[in-house]
Order: structure tokens, then C-alpha cells, then sequence
């Protein structure tokens, strides 16, 4: 737990750690934006598409770190973004410089670069920059979500007029039970929803969740690394971010559910069959 002294410390100190991560996300993001063409990478195999994304990835990569790094020496780095297990002391940088790296390598918009400031095992603070969009989510631990410096909240719309957003988490393609409750979960959603759309990596669908673009999201499977930055954005802008069947999110957690008020409990209704 905190103490008094160390609140005022981190309050006193995060807008200029805030403006310092924006700016560290954006130049990745010029960087991976000069870089990506308009047409879909001509790659045959796994091996070849992973190929391409390891020589993308890696300096960009190295960009953030190091620019992170100078902003918050004593923080660890997680090495891994599809870590299933984070560290639950301490503080630590989550980021993925790349974040749906399957669109961009085909030319497609939906992208992202994030970075998280993990405390002791909780997120801090997020900035979630999607460079073709033209969008810069940022929030802070108990200071409100923005998008691109403005505040934002959840969208009002009655679920039948809502556009509804899943993921598919790494996890799950070896996850029979996170499978099946996908696979259960889909008809449900589609049958209360305006749409159901899958448009790209879960941080950036669950930021705009918290801006309003996407009226909720949900998805099965282990994902916290994914979930962190776009859960922090979401429940800072007003959004309920819990489990399927209402109970508090944790990174343990093998479900997923984030949604303004008004939707969030039909949505835990509608999926309580599920189990």
C-alpha cells in the first residue's frame, strides 16, 4: 500500500511522467509509421511473417526503452508483452511497440504502440497511441482518461443500438475452455447488439471503449499484458471493467468484460449462461 507522503510524491510528478511516456510513444509511432506500406506483406509462412515482424519490431522496441528507461530509471522492464504472469512488486514498464502487429504488417490501420506503468502488479499509468488514427489515449490511476489531451467518457447508447467489441487473447488458441466460451458467448452478443466488430489489438479497442467509439468489449482467455493499458483508459473515462460475470478484474482473471454503466449489467446477464 501507499503511504500519504508517496500519493502526493506520484501526484505531484505524473503529468510531466505523462507528457514524457506521450512523447516516447509517438516518436515509436512516427517510426513505425514511416516504415509501413500499403500493401500487405507478401510473407507465405509463420516463419516468414515472424521473420519481418522480429526486424520491425526489435529497434522500435529498443527506442521505447530507452526513452522510458531515462524517464523512470528504477523501473524494471517486462520483457515479454504476452507474459500470461507480471510482476506483482515493484514498478515495471509494460510495452508493446508494436501492438497488432497482423495489421500493420498488411497494411491495415488498426495498430497500436503502448506503454504501462505497472505498481506493484497494477496499472498507473497508460498511453495507448494509434498513429494512423490520429488518436493518443493517456490516463492516470484516479486522474480521468483523454484522448489526444481532451477528456473522455463511455458512449449512452441502449445495447441494441451498440457496437460491441471482442478479442481473441494468444492465450486461447491452446485454451479449449476460453474456446468454448468464446464460441458460446458470440451468438449471444450478436443477438442483443447493433454489430459485433474484432478491429485489432485489445488496448486500443478498450481505449475507445472509454472514449465512446466502441460501446463495450469482452473476450476470454489469459490477457493481462494486452488488457493493462486499454482497462486503466476504460475505467479511468467511467467504464465498468470487470470479469463476465460482474466481479472485479484481475490479471488472473480468464474473462474479460468493460462496458459503460447502463450496458454493462445486461451484458453480464447475457453472458451469465455462459458460465
Amino acid at each position: 500500500m501507499e503511504t500519504t507522503q508517496e500519493t502526493y510524491a506520484w501526484a505531484g510528478e505524473r503529468a510531466e511522467l505523462l507528457a514524457g511516456v506521450v512523447a516516447a510513444v509517438r516518436a515509436a509511432g512516427d517510426h513505425l509509421s514511416r516504415r509501413q506500406s500499403d500493401q500487405p506483406l507478401a510473407a507465405r509462412t509463420r516463419a516468414e511473417a515472424m521473420a519481418a515482424f522480429a526486424a520491425l519490431d526489435g529497434p522500435v522496441s529498443a527506442l521505447l526503452r530507452e526513452r522510458l528507461s531515462a524517464l523512470r530509471p528504477e523501473a524494471g522492464w517486462v520483457t515479454d508483452e504476452l507474459d500470461t504472469e507480471l510482476p506483482r512488486s515493484g514498478e515495471w514498464w509494460l510495452c508493446d511497440a508494436t501492438d497488432g502487429a497482423v495489421q500493420y504488417l498488411l497494411g491495415l490501420p488498426h495498430w497500436a504502440v503502448t506503454a504501462t506503468l505497472l505498481r506493484d502488479g497494477e496499472a498507473v499509468l497508460a498511453v495507448v497511441h494509434a498513429p494512423t488514427l490520429g488518436h493518443t489515449f493517456s490516463a492516470v490511476r484516479g486522474a480521468g482518461a483523454r484522448l489526444n489531451g481532451r477528456p473522455i467518457r463511455p458512449s449512452e447508447r441502449a445495447l441494441s443500438a451498440a457496437v460491441v467489441a471482442q478479442g481473441q487473447p494468444p492465450s486461447a488458441a491452446g485454451d479449449p475452455a476460453a474456446l468454448r466460451r468464446f464460441g458460446a458467448s458470440l451468438p449471444l452478443v450478436m443477438g442483443a447488439a447493433l454489430a459485433v466488430r474484432n478491429l485489432g489489438p485489445a488496448a486500443l479497442q478498450l481505449a475507445q471503449v472509454g472514449s465512446g467509439h466502441l460501446d463495450a468489449f469482452w473476450e476470454y482467455g489469459l490477457d493481462a499484458a494486452n488488457l493493462l493499458p486499454g482497462a486503466l483508459v476504460a475505467a479511468e473515462a467511467g467504464a465498468l471493467v470487470t470479469d463476465p460475470s460482474g466481479a472485479p478484474w484481475t490479471p488472473s482473471a480468464t474473462g474479460f468484460l468493460a462496458a459503460a454503466a447502463g450496458r454493462h449489467a445486461e451484458l453480464v446477464e447475457l453472458l451469465a449462461p455462459v458460465g
